[in-house]
């Protein structure tokens, strides 16, 4: 490749890079700046400056609710969609990812355990003196034994639509054990439950926000240090093999970063669908490569800007009313995937 290429790809990627980057910018502001408060524009200036607000409700509205939220929101799209880029390639399926594997309803069931069933089997002070941790702790460990059943059934089923499958199969196996524990559960944490299950980027506390930054963190680091041995994943185990790495080893890696970022968000936020399996085919459509050195920070920064558009219209600017977050990433979502799903037919015909 001559320099010219070189500089040509290069500026391919920066360029849709840097829109991306200057879009998220534009998002995080319009989310801080819109909600069911109307609140002046200059007075949020002021108030983010260090200034005295003419209301003091709107500074904790700023300080305390808008900005932990819109933060989570970023933590949250680029968590799941680093998460949803990992099991596609890894499986090699497109419609992979943390929701359709069944990963985030394993996540529910740790924290269903953890919420619920202390609670029925009248251990009812375990959550109060648990703290956010443990239902970390919780749901990574939920995430990470459905992903390890997947795992363990992918080393000797080779055919990628059986292994779909299972995992949606083990993801409704968690689901009905949930409503197991719903049934023997209590009235409150019953409706507490339900009401987590619809997601939500608002109920986080600023404890819970530096717990997950620090969970997110991990995880994505873990992936961008495992770059270049999803890259020789792409061509196969065989492959992988020739260049000395080990399949098992390259699967345990992607088994602990996803379920630390996917256990994490379902933790703290409930289970949000979609993200996971439309951020990395948008992110193969703008970049146009394989290459997860390029990929990986892409699907970041559109996971981000995806979940502040989500976050943005869930929270209906000028109602007192807020939608689940769940709700508004389906809605995005689908039709991103049909979407996908007949340009892929379209472009097979024409070939």
């Amino acid at each position: 490749m001559n320099k010219a290429s070189i500089h040509k790809r290069k500026r391919r990627i920066a360029i849709p890079m840097g829109i991306l980057f200057l879009f998220g910018l534009m998002f995080f502001v319009l989310d801080i700046l819109l909600g069911s408060v109307h609140i002046p524009v200059q007075d949020i200036i002021h108030i983010l400056t260090g200034g005295a607000a003419k209301q003091p409700e709107w500074k904790v509205i700023i300080l305390d609710f808008r900005i932990p939220r819109t933060l989570t929101a970023i933590l949250v799209g680029a968590a799941l969609s680093v998460s949803g880029l990992q099991m596609q390639t890894i499986f090699r399926n497109p419609l992979a990812g943390p929701y359709v594997l069944g990963i985030s309803s394993g996540a529910s069931l740790g924290v269903a355990i953890l919420v619920m069933g202390f609670t029925s089997l009248g251990f009812t002070s375990v959550l109060d003196n648990a703290g956010n941790w443990a239902l970390v702790i919780a749901a990574t460990l939920g995430s990470g034994l459905i992903l390890l059943l997947i795992l363990s059934v992918s080393v000797r089923i080779r055919d990628i639509m059986t292994i779909l499958i299972l995992g949606i199969l083990f993801g409704s196996i968690a689901t009905a054990l949930v409503a197991v524990l719903q049934y023997f559960s209590t009235e409150s944490m019953l409706k507490s439950f339900i009401v987590w299950t619809m997601g939500s980027l608002g109920n986080v506390s600023s404890a819970q926000l530096t717990i997950l930054s620090i969970v997110v963190i991990l995880g994505i680091l873990i992936s961008l240090a495992s770059v270049k041995i999803m890259n020789a994943m792409l061509l196969g185990e065989d492959y992988a093999r020739t260049l000395g790495l080990n399949p098992k080893s390259v699967r345990f890696i992607v088994f602990i970063s996803t379920s630390l970022l996917a256990g994490a968000v379902t933790a703290f936020c409930g289970p949000i669908g979609f993200i996971g399996i439309v951020v990395p085919h948008i992110a193969r459509l703008i970049f146009k490569t394989a290459d997860h050195s390029v990929l990986l920070p892409g699907s970041l920064l559109i996971g981000a800007v995806f979940m502040l558009i989500s976050d943005i219209f869930s929270k209906l600017p000028g109602y007192d009313q807020v939608l689940p977050i769940n709700s508004v990433t389906a809605l995005m979502g689908i039709p991103v995937i049909i979407w996908i799903i007949i340009r892929r037919k379209k472009i097979t015909s024409l070939s």
